[in-house]
Formats: structure tokens, sequence, C-alpha cells
């Protein structure tokens, strides 16, 4: 068998390629441009984030780039677990019964209260339509229930109810008739609460008979309970596109399509329900009058809260267990800085809470994309141009016969034989 046979010779009108010397990156070129990259790491060309096909998320070109890396917000977590504890350390060294019945009751209200308004302000956060009205929707509801609390409490919280959820239907039309960012339009309607809130000239005693201290830990342990379960929902992929739509994607004043209306409403409506639960819990609970404000340090606190807790303020990345830990933190400061006499305005603490929250906003949009892939490349091996060379294997030797008198030579011969 002859090496010129058709067996051995390479047919080059198979390939695929119109050029023959063109090849693509397998695996093992991955991983080892992978390997270059981790050695050395400015060699990152050729690495991109690739869209997934056919995944554009929502209208206006914006995709959703896979799962993210949730390190960061574990990581996070375990400090904002270990702050929790050093402060409940400090609060139990400074009076033990603090950490007891009935000062644990007064203390888990607190922190149902608070929790409600991150609840309502991180869930608008993630819809992409966060809600500045909260605040003043929860000193509204205070005022309400110090002034008919007397009546019980379904009859003082039903029209609190029906009329924040109003207000939050109006405000998600405007949002999207319009098209216009939901921060400017709850600004609108938080003006227009600050207006009915500040229609007390005194503050207002608290008539109620409703005192929620023997449901403490339900009501606690209820939003626990919600937080957990929306921080988990919030990192399935689905449901954070489904909620996200409104998120500005390309041109921000580009509309979103009718399937963006559905989380707009449900995320105002829910956030305003939640604070009026919230300002309900904090007059029933109050054994002081409640003062007539603003009602933004609210609003403050219940964004630095849910921006401590690890949800970015792009709304696109969020924690599981976040919220619980950032709202147990705020409400154990608040109670050791008013044991301690410290005399810090809610306002302060708010501003705080927001820039250290921001500054973990950073922290996770920088730590927790997913990771980059690296692009499909191809190595071509074809000649320059102007050159002869070919990668076809040159063909030297001849299929004729030998001459008769050609003999071949024996290893005895030739010029290192013996018979030389």
């Amino acid at each position: 068998m002859a090496y010129d046979e058709t067996t051995y010779r390479r047919n080059t009108g198979d390939q695929g390629e119109s050029d023959p010397a063109a090849y693509r990156a397998g695996i093992a070129a991955t991983d080892f441009r992978a390997r270059r990259r981790d050695l050395d790491p400015d060699e990152g060309e050729g690495v991109q984030l690739v869209e997934p096909a056919g995944d554009t998320g929502r209208r206006g070109g914006d995709f959703d780039d896979g799962r993210d890396r949730l390190g960061i917000h574990i990581g996070w977590e375990i400090v904002l677990l270990l702050a929790v504890a050093a402060i409940a350390y400090l609060l139990y060294r400074l009076d033990p019964a603090s950490l007891r019945r009935p000062a644990l009751d007064t203390l888990l209200i607190t922190g149902a209260s608070i929790g409600l308004l991150a609840l309502g302000a991180g869930l608008t956060l993630r819809a992409g339509v966060p809600n500045l009205a909260v605040g003043p929707i929860a000193l509204g509801a205070a005022l309400h229930f110090a002034e008919n609390g007397d009546e019980g409490l379904v009859q003082a919280a039903v029209p609190a109810l029906i009329v924040a959820a109003a207000g939050g239907l109006i405000a998600a039309v405007f949002v999207l008739v319009l098209h216009v960012p939901g921060w400017a339009a709850t600004l609108g309607g938080a003006m227009g609460v600050i207006v009915y809130d500040q229609l007390r000239t005194a503050p207002v005693t608290v008539q109620a008979g409703y005192d929620p201290a023997n449901q403490a830990f339900y009501l606690f342990g209820g939003f626990a309970l919600l937080a957990v379960i929306g921080g988990a929902l919030g990192t399935v992929m689905p449901i954070r596109r489904l909620v996200g739509r409104q998120r500005p994607a390309g041109d921000p004043a580009q509309r979103r399509g009718v399937a963006a209306a559905f989380p707009v409403i449900a995320a105002l409506v829910l956030s305003s329900v939640f604070a009026v639960g919230a300002g309900i819990l904090m007059a029933a609970q109050s054994t002081a009058p409640i003062a007539p404000g603003t009602g933004l340090e609210w609003t403050g606190l219940a964004f630095g809260a849910a921006l401590l807790a690890g949800t970015s303020a792009y709304g696109r990345r969020g924690g599981i267990f976040g919220t619980l830990l950032a709202v147990a933190g705020l409400t154990l400061f608040l109670d050791y800085a008013a044991r301690r006499d410290f005399d810090i305005a809610l306002f302060a603490i708010a501003a705080c809470a927001v820039g250290g929250g921001l500054i973990v906003t950073r922290l996770v949009e920088t730590y927790g994309r997913p990771l980059l892939v690296p692009a499909a490349a191809d190595w071509n091996a074809a000649a320059s141009a102007g050159t002869t060379w070919t990668p076809d294997m040159p063909q030297t030797w001849s299929t004729s016969p030998e001459p008769p008198d050609s003999k071949p030579l024996r290893w005895d011969e030739g010029p290192w034989g013996s018979a030389r």
C-alpha cells in the first residue's frame, strides 16, 4: 500500500470551511485562554458578555445576563449578622431587661413597623418605581389611627388602607400612561400626603384600645417570612425579569410595553398598603401623642434599610436575608441610642443608612455580576496576502515505476557502509 493512495491524501473538498486552513477553537483552547487570563490579568482581550439568543428580557434592547453571583450577598449578610449580634450585645450590657418582655414586645413591634416600610421600599426598587411616599403615608396612617382608633381596629384601618391603595394605583397610572420615572410620580404624591399630615396644628393623642403587644412575635415573624420569601423569589430569573420590566434600559423614555403594567401597579399598591400597616403599628404602641410632620425621615430610613440589605439602587440585584438583618440592626440601634440618650435626629440616622447603602450598592454591582463568558474565536492558518504558501501537503514523490537498472541500497552500501 503506497502513501499516495486516496485514503492517505488530504481531502480538502469535504471541509465545511471555504478556507482549508481555518479551524474553530475548541474546548481545550478555551480552557487554555482561561488559564492564561488567570495567570496574566492584563490579557483580557476576546472576553465579552455574550447576549443569549432570544433572551432580550424586555423592550428597549436590554437583556438579562444570567444568574447573579450570590457570594457578595452572602458575605455582606454575614457582616450584617455580626453587626446585629454586636449591637444586641451592647444593648444587653446596657440594660438586660431591654431584651426581655415587655420591652422585647415593643422592640419587635418597632422592628415590624420599620420592616414593612423597608419591604415597600425594596419592592419598588426592584420594580424600578421607587415609592418616595412610604414615609408620609405611614405618618398619615398613624395620625388617622390616633384620631379614630377608639372606633376599633377594623373601622380605623380599612379606610386608610383603601385610600392608600387608591393613591398607589393613581401613581401607577401616571407612571404607565405618561411613562415618567417612578420617583417623580411618587414624590408628587408624597407632597400631597404631607399636606394632609400637616393639617394638624398640634400632636394627636392616640385614642385606641388596640394593643399589639400580644401579637408582637407574630407580627415580626410575618415580616421576617415576607422578607425571606421575597428575597428568595428575587433570585429566580423569570420572576426577576417580570418584576423589573419597568427598569430603564437603553432609552429610558421608551415605553416598556403592556407586560410592565402589572408589576408597577402591584409594587406601588403593596408598598402603600405596607406603609399604612407600619403607621398603624407605630401609633398603636406609642405612649406619646403623634406629632405632625413630613414623614420623609421614615422614607429615608426605609430606603436606607433596603439598600443596606443588599438591594441595588438600580433594582437589578438583591440578597435573601439582608432585609431581615438590616431591619433588626436598625431597630436595635434606635433602641440603644434612645437608652443612651444620644439624641441623634432620625434624619441623620436615615442619611447615614442611605449613604452606607449606596456603598453596598457599588459592591453588589461590582462583584455580583455573572461571570464573563469567553467569546468564540477563529484561528486561521492561511498564508498572508502576497505569498505562495499553501497548507496542502507538497507531493514531491513520483508514482511512475522504477527504472529496470535501479536497485535499492543495502545497509552495507552507501557512503557509510562497509563496501566503501
